[in-house]
């Protein structure tokens, strides 16, 4: 009696073995991070160039070259403006007559000629016919809306009214776009 005891007691210990779930593995959690880097808002322009020669009492214009805003904060909320100002162009001693006022400049940003990334971007004046005075610093372009690296480029135009009593010279001032 003792041996069919034993044998059902190993056969019940058996079915219970296999009815019952096998233990859960262990296991441990991993926290993975890293770093999308961030870098600068910057604005390039040409250092330099010539818009020809004119006579007084008339006005001469042209493209300035291409400016750049290249935009690698990698933010979430990728907006900017560029502002754009000059000083008075100045021929010889500095003069009245050697002076052309920053009022009598006008700018227009016109379209953009490249742009990369997510985001609206704006001419602050589309084309010629929007051109402004640069007698207070003007907005020139600005991405509105958008997130990650970007950049917009754009050929503005510039055209100085030359006064009936500028002097002959070779005139001198300087244009400065900012990025903020």
């Amino acid at each position: 009696m003792k041996k069919p005891l034993l044998a059902l007691t190993v056969a019940a210990a058996a079915v219970a073995a296999l009815a019952t779930p096998a233990a859960a593995s262990p296991t441990d959690d991993t926290i993975v991070t890293f770093t999308v880097g961030t870098a600068n808002l910057d604005v390039f322009a040409p250092p330099s160039v010539n818009l020809g020669s004119t006579f007084a009492d008339t006005f001469i214009e042209g493209q300035i070259g291409p400016v750049q805003v290249v935009d690698q904060r990698a933010a979430l909320t990728a907006t900017w403006t560029t502002t754009v100002s000059i000083t008075e162009f100045v021929t010889g001693g500095g003069g009245p007559a050697e002076l052309i006022a920053p009022s009598q400049v006008e700018y227009w940003s016109g379209p953009a000629t490249a742009t990369t990334g997510v985001g609206t971007f704006v001419p602050g004046q589309p084309t010629a016919a929007d051109r402004v005075t640069l007698a207070v610093p003007r907005t020139a372009f600005s991405k509105t809306s958008g997130s990650g690296n970007n950049s917009a480029t754009w050929d503005p135009g510039l055209r100085v009214n030359v006064p009936p009593t500028a002097v002959a010279g070779t005139y001198t001032a300087t244009v400065t776009h900012s990025v903020a």
